[in-house]
């Protein structure tokens, strides 16, 4: 197919490989051609007419091109700032963790503060990591290191001290502090209790936000990631607002992705702050960057049994407990803070983890539904570990999209010691519910959240099929075989199921005529090689609007 506008040579022809279009309409093709960062036709050998004596011309040698990844839940500027601090996130070996934290402060005395993060709740006995262990290394400065899924904090004895923590201290509404048999802070803070610390900590530079976000689009890139929403534009724990690094990366011309910036919504204000952020839309859309998304955070994780459950969690003993997870935002409340921003056009990004959460983010979509009719806002559901049967198709219902984190849904030690335990039988299998999602009708997206997990999308399309983490020893159990994905539709939800979350499908999202050329192409065709080795796939060239903005060293 050609566009109307695709007389004369192409700036960029793709040819000789597999085409793999996400386009339902024509799904395979074998070239491409691009002028003006526009897609001008996709096709056969008739495309290469198009080429001419200053046309680019990438012979794909065999090697598949798909749709550029659109990340549908990720914070680059942390993750990015991240990797340049105290970095923890690809171990889960306590002894290795104080060995790196003891060396980092080492080689950095003029350093105040002492953060960074990216540690794992199973390297550590009930996925709580001590002060005294922290404190045998740095003794004399404080240290504040996020977990892995920044939903919780380790400190040490001089950050719980210069924060006035002690065992008179109470729990806020939204965490919990750790404590000993004495009531005394033990050094691992839950949810809003790290904030009592994190508050503390010094804010980057805007020079160093704007280095982590730009580190950051980097890997994304090296990824295969053209497009993404930033699962959170505000303040949060110790997490500074990335709109201002945003702002710089558009006036210096340095962003080069697709962008979608969900606006943090304080949960211990209420709809006094909606002007606000309307104001901050208007401030922030512009270029490649648009803030149409107002992000709510239902409840936290189930690891810490801050996750919103219909049921209580289990005790260690196989017992019911007290304890129902939180939800953040009070379910009547939600509903009518998600009219209203509907009413206004904004897209909720909800956090939703436990049954509970998605449950009530799911109500709140309905009241703003009945309120306002079908409006193109597109609210969508992240996280989704816990979903009630029942609730399932109310997606399709409803019209929100289920935001997937496909790498999750394995079984690894947070799952194995953490979770399963907690939840029991039954409820243990209603967790990542894809195939149930799918056969619905729901609208599948996916997003990474890192730097909770690995940015790479063909790591979590691994799982989404396999049901088993890349690298698992042979004879690893698949984890709840009857949720796998086909991989057609887990590309499909990195492509143009994003896009649509994101309102980019009519820009991008498949390799359709007209559309934007955001591309990506790969080192070998995981169409055509076993499930198995699907996460052993490597991006050799990313283009945004035609321009590469990525080419591996080997391309």
């Amino acid at each position: 197919m050609t566009h109307p506008q695709a007389a004369g040579p192409a700036d960029l022809v793709l040819t000789g490989g597999p085409v793999h279009t996400v386009d339902p309409a024509r799904s395979r093709a074998t070239s491409v051609a691009v002028r003006g960062g526009r897609i001008v036709a996709v096709g056969h050998d008739e495309v290469r007419e198009l080429i001419g004596a200053g046309t680019e011309v990438v012979d794909l040698a065999g090697k598949p091109l798909l749709p550029g990844f659109q990340d549908a839940h990720v914070h680059p500027q942390g993750a990015g700032l991240e990797l340049g601090l105290c970095h923890l996130g690809d171990t889960t070996d306590a002894a290795e963790y104080l060995r790196r934290i003891g060396e980092y402060a080492a080689t950095h005395p003029d350093v105040e503060w002492i953060t960074g993060g990216g540690w794992s709740l199973e390297a550590f006995p009930g996925g709580a990591p001590t002060a005294a262990a922290l404190d045998a290394v740095v003794p004399d400065r404080p240290v504040f290191l996020p977990n892995r899924d920044h939903h919780g904090a380790w400190v040490n004895s001089r950050a719980l001290e210069l924060a006035g923590l002690d065992a008179r201290t109470p729990d806020p509404a939204d965490g919990r502090i750790e404590r000993d048999a004495e009531g005394r802070p033990t050094g691992m803070l839950q949810e809003g209790a790290a904030d009592l610390v994190g508050r503390l900590v010094p804010d980057p530079t805007p020079e160093e936000q704007l280095a982590g976000l730009l580190r950051a689009q980097g890997v994304l890139h090296s990824y295969g990631v053209t497009a993404w929403q930033d699962a959170i534009v505000g303040a949060y724990t110790n997490m500074t607002d990335p709109a201002p690094a945003y702002r710089t990366a558009l006036e210096r011309g340095l962003l080069t992705a697709r962008v979608v910036g969900a606006l943090w919504w304080d949960r211990e204000r209420g709809a006094e702050q909606i002007p606000e952020l309307v104001e901050r839309r208007r401030e922030l859309s512009r270029g490649l960057f648009r803030a149409g998304t107002v992000k709510i955070m239902q409840d936290g994780i189930a690891e810490n049994g801050t996750a919103a459950l219909l049921d209580p969690y289990l005790t260690g003993c196989g017992c019911a407990s007290d304890n129902s997870g939180i939800s953040f935002v009070e379910p009547g409340e939600l509903r009518k803070y998600v009219t209203e921003l509907d009413a206004l056009g904004f897209q909720v990004h909800f956090h939703a983890l436990g049954d509970r959460a998605v449950r009530e983010a799911l109500d709140a979509v309905e009241a703003a539904r009945a309120a306002n009719g079908w409006r193109d806002t597109r609210h969508h559901l992240a996280h989704l570990q816990v979903v009630h049967p029942h609730d399932l198709p109310r997606f399709r219902e409803l019209g929100a999209s289920a935001n997937l984190q496909m790498l999750w849904a394995a079984h690894e030690p947070q799952m194995d010691e953490l979770t399963l335990p907690f939840l029991g039988p039954e409820r243990g299998t209603w967790q990542y519910p894809f195939r149930g999602l799918l056969r619905a009708g729901a609208t599948l997206a996916a997003g990474s959240d890192w730097p909770v997990s690995s940015p790479d999308p063909l790591q979590a399309l691994h799982v989404a099929v396999n049901r088993v983490e890349p690298g698992a020893p042979e004879g690893t159990p698949v984890f709840l075989p009857e949720q796998r994905l086909d991989l057609g539709s887990a590309v499909a939800a990195y492509t143009a199921g994003s896009a649509y979350v994101n309102h980019l499908d009519d820009i991008s999202g498949s390799i359709t005529v007209g559309k934007a050329a955001d591309l990506v192409v790969l080192d070998r065709d995981p169409f055509a090689g076993p499930a198995e080795e699907i996460a052993a796939t490597r991006v050799q060239q990313t283009f945004v609007a035609g321009r590469r903005v990525y080419a591996a060293p080997d391309a």
